[in-house]
C-alpha cells in the first residue's frame, strides 16, 4: 500500500519509525553514562544517529524510495527534523515568554553585544584558519566555500548554512560547473563541523559550572533576582480551547512558522538578490515569547500546560537531532579531513571561550545568564536542552532566547560576506 499518490509505502514509514525508535533508544542510554559527573545527555541521541547514518544510509535510501527509483529519504529526516524543531523551540518560548521581556529590558545592550561578539569571533577565527590553510589548497574559492560550511557547521546554524549556499549561487550562477562544486564544499563543509559543534557546546555548559565550582543554588538566585514585576491578571474567567492547551501551541507555531518565512530582501555587493529570513526556528521562538508573556488575549486562555510543554521540548529535541545526525551521517564519512575537523573545532571553541570571558569579565553576567547567552549566541539548540538539566531552572531560556535573533541575523550576515570578501 502506498500514499500520496505512491510516493511513500507504508513500509516505508513503518521503517522510518522503527529508526527513529531504536536511535532514540540507543542514543539515551548513551546519554546516561556519566563520567566525573559529565554526560552526553540528549547529545547521546545525535552521536547514534551519526553513526546510524554512516552504517545504515544505503538501508535509509533504498527503504524510502518509489518504484521510479527517486529516494525520498532527504524529505522524510529534513520532516522529521522540522518537527522536532518546532516542537523545542515553541515549547522553549512559551516556557520563557513570562520573564522574557523584563529580563531582555534590563540586559538588553549585553545580549545583543554578545550575540555580535560571538558570530564575528567566529568569522575571526575562519578568516584565520583561511589564512594558514589556504597555501596547501588547489581552488582558493572553494575553500573559502568550504571554510563557510564548517563555520556555519561548527555553530550548528541552518541559516548560516542556506545563505552560504545561496551567496554561491548568486556569485557562480554564470557557471554551472563551479557553482556545484562551491555548493557542495558548503554542504561537506558543514557536515564535518557540525558533530563538534553540537557536542561542545553541550560539554561546555555542564564544564564551566563544574571549572568555576559553581554554587547553583546561588546561580539560580542570581538569575531569579531579575524584577518580574506583576503581570495583569484578566478580571474574569479564562476559557481553555483545550484541557491542556494544544490548541494555544499549534496556534502559536503555526502563526510562528508563517512569520519565518517572511523574506527581507538584502542589498549590496554580492548580496543583491539575497534575502534574509528568521527561519522556522526565530518565527515559532519569537510567537511562542509572546503568546507566553501575555498568557491570555481576551478572555481566551493561551497558555499550554507546563508539563506537556516540557514532554514537547524533549520531544523535539529528540526528533530534532536524529533527524540532522542521520542525514550528516553518511556525508561525515564520506568527505572527512582531519584538517577539516580541526578547522572546525576551532571554530566552536574560539567564540566559545570568547563570548564566555567577555560576558564574565566585561558584561558582568551571572553564571546562568552567561551561559544561557552562549548557548544562544552559538544557536546551540541542544546545549539550551543540556543547560537547562544543569542548571535545575527553565529560566535559562530567556538569556537563549534573547541572545539567539542577534546572532542568527550575524551569521546569516557573516556567512555572506566571507564568501564575497575572501
Amino acid at each position: 500500500m502506498s500514499l500520496f499518490g505512491g510516493v511513500v509505502s507504508i513500509s516505508s514509514i513503518s521503517f522510518l519509525m522503527f529508526s527513529v525508535m531504536i536511535i532514540a533508544a540507543l542514543g539515551y542510554l548513551l546519554g546516561r553514562i556519566t563520567i566525573k559527573g559529565v554526560s552526553l545527555g540528549t547529545a547521546g541521541v545525535f552521536i547514534v544517529a551519526l553513526v546510524f547514518g554512516a552504517l545504515f544510509s544505503g538501508s535509509v535510501e533504498s527503504a524510502l524510495m518509489i518504484t521510479d527509483g527517486i529516494s525520498y529519504s532527504t524529505q522524510a529526516l529534513k520532516v522529521v527534523e522540522n518537527v522536532g524543531l518546532i516542537f523545542f523551540v515553541t515549547s522553549v518560548g512559551f516556557i520563557a515568554g513570562p520573564n522574557f521581556f523584563k529580563n531582555l529590558k534590563k540586559n538588553y545592550k549585553s545580549y545583543i553585544l554578545l550575540g555580535v561578539i560571538v558570530i564575528l569571533s567566529g568569522a575571526l577565527a575562519c578568516i584565520g584558519c583561511y589564512y594558514v590553510g589556504v597555501g596547501f589548497e588547489d581552488d582558493p574559492k572553494e575553500f573559502v566555500a568550504m571554510l563557510d560550511g564548517i563555520l556555519s557547521g561548527a555553530l550548528t546554524t541552518t541559516p548560516g548554512f542556506s545563505a552560504a549556499k545561496a551567496t554561491v549561487e548568486n556569485l557562480y550562477g554564470s557557471d554551472p560547473a563551479k557553482m556545484e562544486a562551491y555548493e557542495a564544499a558548503v554542504t561537506v563543509g558543514h557536515g564535518i563541523a557540525y558533530l563538534f559543534g553540537v557536542v561542545g557546546v553541550v560539554l561546555f555548559v555542564q564544564l564551566i559550572p563544574k571549572f568555576t565550582k559553581a554554587n547553583m543554588e546561588e546561580e539560580r538566585a542570581k538569575l531569579m533576582s531579575v524584577d518580574m514585576g506583576e503581570k495583569k491578571e484578566y478580571k474574569g474567567k479564562l476559557i481553555d480551547i483545550d484541557p491542556i492547551g494544544i490548541a494555544a501551541f499549534a496556534l502559536a507555531a503555526f502563526i510562528g512558522i508563517f512569520v519565518g518565512c517572511i523574506k527581507v530582501p538584502l542589498s549590496g555587493q554580492g548580496l543583491s538578490g539575497n534575502t534574509f529570513s528568521l527561519t522556522t526556528t526565530g518565527g515559532t521562538l519569537i510567537t511562542a515569547l509572546v503568546f507566553g508573556h501575555f498568557a491570555h488575549f481576551g478572555p481566551i486562555n493561551v497558555t499550554p500546560n507546563k508539563k506537556m510543554l516540557e514532554v514537547l521540548r524533549e520531544l523535539g529535541l529528540m526528533l530534532f537531532l536524529i533527524g540532522a545526525g542521520v542525514a550528516g551521517g553518511a556525508k561525515f564519512v564520506e568527505y572527512f579531513k582531519a584538517v577539516y575537523f580541526l578547522y572546525g573545532i576551532v571554530m566552536t571553541l574560539v567564540p566559545m571561550i570568547v563570548g564566555y570571558l567577555f560576558a564574565k569579565y566585561v558584561l558582568k553576567l551571572s553564571l546562568l545568564n552567561n551561559l544561557g547567552s552562549i548557548t544562544g549566541g552559538m544557536t546551540s539548540t541542544p546545549a539550551l536542552g543540556t543547560l537547562i538539566s544543569v542548571a535545575g531552572t527553565d529560566e535559562v531560556a530567556s538569556a537563549y532566547a534573547a541572545t539567539y535573533p542577534i546572532a542568527l541575523l550575524a551569521i546569516v550576515l557573516v556567512s555572506q560576506f566571507l564568501l564575497v570578501l575572501l
